[in-house]
């Protein structure tokens, strides 16, 4: 059984974000994901209809890109997973995933010092609680995107974020999580070709 990680936060405008994302996630994700699961799942939310709360569809609409064995986005620009369909998306998971590491992508109100954060660590995300809904939380690893702040009118606030924050962020969250999962299954694939190298002598 694997123990909660301490939260690490990057600052997307930071000149090495894209590292420091990649460092961050791998930390967390390799002390988490053990060989009780069979296959990554990576649920992106939010909507398209909001400039705040599009940061999930992006991700998921970048890493619906790539297609790995074992590796299932939900969530995308075209398919978003939000408020109305929640439910039924995780009951989906459920039924269609065994045993899924499941990574869960939300954007998220905060203090203006926090604007720009990008935060990841253990267990579930909880989506909705930033606009005062209450969604069921899902995930065994979140990471949230702190888009704007909040305090006041939070719905006219995330449809007046700025998009060039929302696209620096989507790139650096589906562009870290890339590597790292290319990086891992390469990893994965090199284990089992010399576990059969062995055998066959």
């Amino acid at each position: 059984m694997t123990g909660r990680c301490e939260e690490i936060s990057v600052d997307v405008n930071h000149d090495h974000a894209l590292t420091m994302f990649s460092r961050a996630f791998e930390k967390i994700f390799r002390q988490l994901y053990t060989k009780q699961y069979n296959e990554i799942v990576i649920l992106c939310i939010g909507t398209d209809r909001s400039t705040g709360d599009c940061l999930g569809p992006l991700v998921g609409h970048k890493l619906k890109l790539i297609s790995y064995n074992k590796i299932t986005v939900y969530g995308t620009l075209d398919q978003p997973v939000h408020a109305k369909n929640l439910e039924d998306i995780i009951r989906l998971i459920k039924e269609k995933h065994k045993n899924p590491f499941i990574i869960a992508i939300d954007a998220c109100l905060g203090k203006p010092e926090r604007i720009g954060k990008i935060s990841m660590g253990s267990g579930p995300l909880r989506p909705g609680a930033g606009v005062n809904k209450i969604l069921p939380e899902i995930g065994h690893m979140y990471i949230v995107g702190v888009v704007n702040m909040s305090g006041f009118m939070e719905y006219i606030i995330l449809q007046n974020t700025r998009l060039s924050l929302i696209m620096r962020m989507s790139d650096t969250i589906s562009s870290g999580i890339h590597f790292n999962i290319w990086k891992f299954l390469t990893e994965e694939f090199d284990q089992e070709r010399d576990l059969d190298m062995e055998l066959r002598g």
